[in-house]
């Protein structure tokens, strides 16, 4: 399940190791398709990343960056020494889309690999979250088609009255993902990976030990350690979850009942795709967000068209600016009770009754009992702190040598695919190849009907950007009612935005919303993840008829300086 996504956006980081010669080398960095350059004063024997264990790493960032300069130093002894042989290359806590991409990608880098689970393979992604209601949101698209006798008329088409059995939609829903859970642990076996079952607890230094409760624990060390430990709903002080009619997504996902009425708290990725689910399926939905709008992560001129065609058409009320300061679930013949407040005054503001309350406030990150403590390591409103190249930081602001942090657990963009692109980064590091993650280059997406996708910055974030940097910024749009591909489905009604540079064509963002948004937002992120300039973009050919044509389109209608000579400045690593 996609969550709220946090993005900082730093100064690009300078690096410099020192030796006794101070002569200046260029080092090659893999960064997201760019080969990028840094100076480095070399030794006589030059180090490979993967060769920082018998060595420490100095770092003096710039002033730039008004970041701290951190030293990688060796574990104070009273929390053990380094093993001298080790059971595996690679250990992950963690079996989720994080852990298993990793995983893949060390044994496809020839690394002895393991992976610690203590609950089921697939993690929240696959059991509780991306997979699940992605096949709820089907049936809820292929509701809305049957229900809209409009769009159905245009197309010549008569259908009787549509209807639906929950148990059988529940059961294509937790169908799939046991498929998808078996897929991934299939995968594991037959690549080699050793697939170890319990709790993972980081005991010291490249050592952990895993095991079921009642049950006594197995200690294995490893050369590299990454924790990949997820998340969980966030369910904020005030609201009794009971499972039944106050519910996280996790108990939304079996849909063990359609309410007549729910109120859903967030209007975020999560909130929306339920409320496109549940009124779909006959629900009427209210909406309680404590910002001032609704949908407050997205794009604003995206989210106003976005609240015109999934909101205000739909049986759907809503209540911004306010905080829901209790929620007591339905019992005794009473209703589900929302007591609200003004979210700046702290005013009492209003009381709802409903069937059932969705809480989509978020979630939260899943760091409990790793044994951060024995490696002095404090997490941060339960995040594990890292660098750019997800190392761990320990509480003095040193990196903890051989330990990795990825996914929801470090808290910098919590999507599935996010934490998959971390973990093969990672690898890419223990295996000898630098490489740092472009997080501006990921895509995210909301499977509403049209759906919503986005790359990069929003508009307030890149207007921001270039009054903070001393740049312009200019704006390019086009409709899908002037797509061949979408008016021949009747689907015209959307939107696709690009954000870029005219001085020297750098793609800052792209937002769409309209049909299969998600789908066609990757050659924006690709674009971004290579470098590739709007001047250079608009000259790809696209086939004809084909929903890709809006972006075709989109670059095209960009216009570029006639003499941009600049040189697109390096994606950043956030």
């Amino acid at each position: 399940m996609q969550s709220s996504i946090s993005l900082s956006i730093p100064h690009s980081p300078n690096f410099f190791a020192l030796n006794s010669n101070s002569s200046l080398t260029p080092l090659n960095l893999r960064f997201c398709g760019l080969r990028r350059e840094i100076v480095v004063f070399s030794a006589s024997q030059q180090l490979k990343r993967g060769e920082f264990n018998q060595s420490k790493r100095l770092i003096l960032p710039t002033k730039a960056q008004g970041r701290p300069a951190k030293v990688s130093a060796s574990v104070p002894a009273d929390n053990g020494s380094p093993p001298k042989s080790f059971d595996y290359d690679l250990v992950i806590i963690g079996a989720g889309v994080g852990g298993h991409g990793a995983a893949l990608h060390a044994v496809e880098k020839g690394l002895k690999t393991a992976i610690i689970e203590g609950d089921v393979i697939g993690g929240t992604c696959v059991n509780r979250g991306c997979v699940p209601s992605k096949a709820l949101l089907a049936v809820s698209g292929r509701m809305r088609e049957l229900q809209d006798e409009h769009h159905l008329k245009a197309l010549g088409l008569q259908v009787s009255a549509a209807g639906y059995n929950r148990q059988a939609v529940a059961d294509h829903a937790n169908n799939l993902a046991s498929k998808i859970r078996s897929n991934l642990t299939n995968s594991l076996k037959a690549l080699g990976v050793d697939i170890l079952t319990g709790m993972g607890t980081i005991l010291g230094p490249q050592k952990v030990k895993y095991g079921k409760a009642g049950f006594s624990d197995n200690v294995v060390t490893a050369k590299e350690i990454i924790i990949a430990t997820g998340s969980v709903p966030f369910v904020p002080k005030g609201i009794e979850v009971d499972g039944r009619t106050v519910i996280t997504s996790d108990h939304a996902l079996k849909l063990e009942f359609i309410p007549d009425w729910v109120a859903i708290v967030g209007s975020g990725y999560i909130g929306l795709e339920f409320s496109d689910v549940y009124t779909a399926l006959g629900s009427e939905v209210t909406f309680v967000e404590a910002l001032d709008q609704l949908m407050p992560g997205f794009d604003p001129e995206i989210s106003k068209l976005a609240q015109r065609v999934l909101i205000n058409p739909r049986k759907i009320d809503y209540h911004t600016g306010v905080f829901a300061t209790k929620i007591a679930p339905a019992k005794d013949g009473k209703p589900v009770i929302i007591e609200l407040i003004d979210a700046k005054t702290k005013e009492p503001k209003d009381t709802l009754e409903v069937d059932a309350a969705l809480i989509a406030t978020g979630r939260a990150p899943f760091t409990k009992d790793l044994g951060l403590e024995n490696i002095n390591v404090e997490t941060q409103r339960g995040f594990v702190p890292v660098d750019e190249r997800m190392q761990v930081i320990d509480k003095n602001g040193n990196l903890v040598p051989h330990l990795y942090c990825i996914g929801d657990a470090n808290g910098k963009m919590m999507l599935a695919h996010a934490a998959s692109a971390q973990g093969i980064s990672v690898v890419e590091q223990v295996s000898g190849r630098d490489h740092v993650l472009n997080h501006l280059s990921i895509p995210a997406a909301c499977f509403t009907h049209p759906e919503i996708s986005m790359v990069g910055l929003t508009e307030p974030q890149a207007k921001e950007k270039a009054q903070k940097e001393g740049f312009e910024i200019s704006i390019a749009k086009t409709s899908f009612k002037a797509n061949t591909k979408a008016l021949a489905e009747n689907e015209g009604e959307g939107l696709a935005k690009l954000i870029f540079r005219p001085d020297n064509g750098e793609i800052l963002g792209v937002h769409i919303f309209g049909m299969h948004a998600a789908d066609l937002i990757h050659e924006a992120s690709n674009a971004i993840a290579l470098g590739t300039r709007v001047q250079d973009i608009k000259f790809a050919v696209h086939a004809h008829p084909t929903l890709s044509e809006v972006l075709d389109e989109l670059f095209k209608s960009a216009k570029v300086n006639a003499h941009a000579t600049k040189t697109i400045r390096e994606p950043i690593a956030v």
